[in-house]
């Protein structure tokens, strides 16, 4: 029966001290002690059964078995760093799919694509539209950009990108809207407020914040999603209730209205990777969006 392999870190610690021919230059280059170098150096030798250094003056010299041993493991892992590299190299040439809702593709996203693609040219972004509650963990997707509120899921290596807002919005030609951008927060509890299927809570949570009871809410017509509730909001058909990105480029453009401006939720914006796919792609893009959330544009 063949004998099992040694410890990787006690061959990774011979290795080191007899490419370098010094335990504490070895010690420096994997960032531990003097002493874990020559506690994994005994452990291979007691593993192995024979000795692989023979003390020379001051220093250490391998012996028959160590150069032996010297020979294999510098190709082996020269092997490995080549191919990881190579491994590496592929991923970062392959298209990183981003999964988000559809509404915050077409309201956010989009609009922003041939900025994200002038900044990060060598990232091949392919966006792929679902539900808010898609799994991130499906079969094709690199990441998953969503609001969501902690905790977050173990598997999940999560970027924090910024902090959820909402507060409602409309149209500036409602009929209604010169006395609703007038008034307190309370004249809503008059109107037919538009909403959504996928965020129900939306409004009864901003209600809580503006101390107005939930209860005494009125609710008009609702809508799948949340792109189809701010297009009736820019066609006037109501006040409806949004994250402030996605409606931030008709608010600049004065197709909306936020009379009541917006408060934080409990949820952030966040990019899901998982941390099995350990893919480098997802920092520089975090990054990215990070900085591009941030940015006030005249």
């Amino acid at each position: 029966m063949a004998q099992d392999l040694p410890p990787l870190n006690a061959l990774k610690a011979f290795e080191a001290a007899a490419r370098l021919n010094s335990v504490s230059q070895a010690a420096q280059s994997l960032h531990v002690t003097h002493g874990a170098v020559s506690r994994q150096i005994k452990l291979l030798e007691e593993h192995l059964g024979v000795a692989l250094f023979r003390k020379e003056g001051r220093g250490l010299k391998l012996t028959e078995a160590g150069e032996c041993l010297l020979d294999a493991s510098s190709e082996a892992f020269d092997r490995l760093r080549q191919v990881c590299a190579e491994l590496g190299h592929a991923q970062e040439q392959a298209p990183f799919v981003l999964g988000c809702s559809g509404s915050l593709l077409a309201r956010w996203f989009i609009p922003r694509l041939g900025r994200l693609e002038a900044e990060l040219p060598d990232l091949r972004l392919h966006l792929s539209a679902g539900d808010g509650d898609a799994d991130p963990r499906r079969t094709g997707l690199d990441a998953w950009l969503v609001f969501a509120e902690p905790p977050w899921p173990a598997d999940m290596q999560v970027h924090v990108l910024a902090q959820e807002r909402i507060g409602p919005v409309m149209s500036p030609y409602v009929k209604s809207s010169e006395l609703l951008r007038q008034a307190p927060a309370e004249r809503l509890l008059e109107e037919r407020l538009l909403q959504t299927r996928s965020r129900p809570q939306a409004w009864p949570s901003w209600a809580r914040q503006q101390h107005l009871d939930p209860a005494r809410l009125t609710f008009g017509q609702d809508f799948e999603h949340l792109y189809y509730l701010l297009e009736a909001a820019l066609a006037g058909l109501g006040v409806a209730i949004a994250p402030e990105p996605l409606v931030a480029d008709d608010l600049r453009s004065g197709r909306l209205v936020a009379p009541w401006g917006f408060t934080p939720t409990t949820a952030v914006l966040s990019l899901w990777v998982p941390r099995r796919a350990n893919d480098r792609r997802a920092e520089r893009l975090a990054q990215w969006l990070r900085a591009e959330l941030e940015r006030r544009v005249d």
